[in-house]
Parts: C-alpha cells; structure tokens; sequence
C-alpha cells in the first residue's frame, strides 16, 4: 500500500490503462454509430417492443418468429396455455404428450386397483405381485379406451366405481385429443421458408437490403404482404433508446407467390441504413423484422408468419443465386428449395 491507494505494478498498471483506451475507442465508435443514423428516416411508434434500451435484452424476434421475451411474475400455469401451446409443438412432441399422457393416467387407475386389491378383478391369471401389477394395469387401458376385451371385469362395488368414472376420465380425454388433433389439421399456417441470412447487394447503381422467403408447400398463396421494420439503438439528447423505422420495399404487394419473393429495400438517401458500411453491422446491433400476410384459398383464410435478421445475420456484398429453373422438359418451372439461402460474394462500389 502506498498511501491510501492500493500499488499496482507497473505492468499491470499498463495493461489495465490498455484496457480502458480500448473501452473508451469503442464506446466513441459507438457513440459515433448512433449520432451516423439518417435521422431523415422515418421512424415507427406503437411496435409493441418498447422503446428502453437499457432494459431490452438480445434480439426481438426468435428465428422463428416468437418474440423473445420471458414472463415472470405470475405462476407456471397461469403463464402457459396449454392449447396454444399443445397446437404450437412438433407433430413427434405432440405425439409423445398424448403417450405420455395416456401411460401416466393408466399406471394411476392400475396402481388404484392394485392398492384395492386385485382380487377385486375377476379373471385374472397373474403368478406373482409384478404380473399381478401389469394385469390390472392393461385391465386400466381397456376401460380407458372402453375396449373392454372381458378376460378381466370388476367385481364389488368400489372397483366397479372406479372402473365406471374411469371410463368417463377416458371419453373426455379421447374427446379433447381428438380436438386437439383436428385443430393441428385445420389451423391455418403460412408454410414459408426464409433465407438463413439478409444480404446488402447491389441494385440500380445503389445497394439494397435483399432478403428471400419461398412457399414450400403444395398451397396456393394469394395477396401476399409484406413489411419490414428495422429495430436499433439511436442516440437521441444524449439518452440510448429504441427506435424502429420502417423500411420501404421495391414491392411490397404480389397477386400470388408461387415462386421465391425477394424482398428488396433500396437504401437510398430516405433510408436509416443509408452510409453504413461494412464495419457498422459487425460492430453494432440492429434487428431487421419482417412480417408476411397472405390469403391460403385452401384455407380460406388469412396467414401470418414472421422472422428477423439481426446485423450479424447480414452478408455485406453478396447477391442471391437463382433458385428456379426450367426443368428438363423445358415444361415446368422447377423451384429448388435447397438453395434459398445461396448467395455469391460481390463487391460493392
């Protein structure tokens, strides 16, 4: 100790001076960054994302489309519905929920019946307590499902109770599955893909915010909309907050979408990206948001699907590779999903 100051080695003193010019650089470059944002853009209120930046946390949207926010505050159950989220889950999930399901309320019933005594079913051919067990449990599946093979039947009048309120439990269950089921069929989904990665490309002796989506369904897409917004810090009277600005589209309507849509943002002098460059993506967050409406005629309804970029998901210098072709028929135009994200690295004047 020298003084009241705690002694530092010179060497250390140096790399710890190192480190705060180094944090100093980057917060000027930052700072730098958030003043070079066009304040001639056009900015959009009412998003829904708050406008805080001190308080926000990673990006806006998930990949697929989710927003990325946790809620706490309230318990589990009260916090989750559990249809949006039985519709919401895989085909293989949901598959698993009602086995699991099924196999949780039967191994109940059957350990009822087994604690009652299983002398209570008549029929039985067990040897031992584990078949003993396993009887009353498939004895449970049978009333559950209202089989009822007839090797196996109550006898008394508590076992007999059980057995008649599990049936009921079993015709409720069937009944909501089966909902459960028809509404993954029937619900209206926007079967479209979009390209892992935004680019900056060139277009009409500018650059362009370029990203792609395709239908990769065999369903009819009519009037399909789209819109996007990009999310950023900006520096406003000397405070960080949120702003997100609408980004204009080449075209923003089609009358059907049956091959890939580019969507094309020209970064012109009305743009908020208009003078970044390459550095100013890596070096700075921003989240471009996309949201697609279209009309399913199958359907006869209206659907909505949506996804986001963050600046380190754009490619600057790049250009899409075609995706579609004449097949060898020279009759059909062939569409290769598989290449919806290849791009080409170019330069950019």
């Amino acid at each position: 100790m020298r003084g009241n100051l705690l002694y530092v080695p010179k060497f250390n003193r140096e790399i710890i001076l190192q480190y705060f010019k180094l944090q100093n650089i980057n917060l000027l470059i930052q700072m730098a960054f958030l003043r070079k944002i066009n304040t001639r853009a056009k900015t959009a209120v009412n998003t829904g994302f708050g406008d805080n930046a001190a308080n926000y946390g990673g990006r806006f949207l998930n990949k697929d489309g989710k927003a990325n926010i946790k809620k706490t505050g309230i318990g589990i159950l009260e916090r989750y519905s559990w249809f949006h989220s039985m519709l919401a889950m895989s085909g293989l999930k949901f598959f698993l929920v009602i086995l699991a399901f099924f196999i949780v309320v039967n191994f109940f019933f059957a350990l009822v019946y087994y604690v009652l005594g299983v002398e209570h079913l008549g029929g039985m051919i067990a040897h031992n307590e584990r078949e003993k067990f396993l009887e009353a449990f498939f004895f449970s599946t049978q009333t559950f499902t209202t089989v009822g093979y007839g090797r196996i039947s109550p006898t008394g009048f508590v076992t007999s109770a059980i057995a008649a309120f599990q049936s009921l439990v079993g015709l409720l269950s069937f009944a909501v599955a089966t909902g459960l089921m028809y509404a993954r069929f029937s619900k209206p989904t926007a079967y479209l893909k979009f390209s892992q990665n935004a680019i900056i490309a060139p277009y009409k002796g500018i650059t362009a915010l370029m990203l792609r989506l395709a239908p990769y369904k065999n369903t009819t897409l009519t009037d399909a909309e789209a819109r996007l917004t990009l999310g950023m810090m900006v520096e406003e009277n000397g405070k960080v907050a949120n702003r997100f600005f609408p980004l204009e589209l080449e075209f923003d309507k089609v009358n059907a979408l049956t091959l890939n849509w580019t969507l094309v943002h020209p970064i012109t002098e009305s743009s908020p990206l208009f003078g970044f460059i390459k550095d100013d993506y890596k070096i700075n967050a921003g989240e471009v948001i996309v949201f697609i409406k279209a009309f399913d005629d199958m359907f006869s309804n209206t659907v909505v699907t949506r996804s986001s970029y963050t600046f380190d998901e754009i490619i600057y210098g790049a250009a899409f590779n075609p995706m579609y072709h004449r097949d060898e028929t020279n009759a059909v135009t062939q569409l290769d999903l598989d290449k919806l994200n290849d791009y080409r690295k170019v330069d950019l004047a």
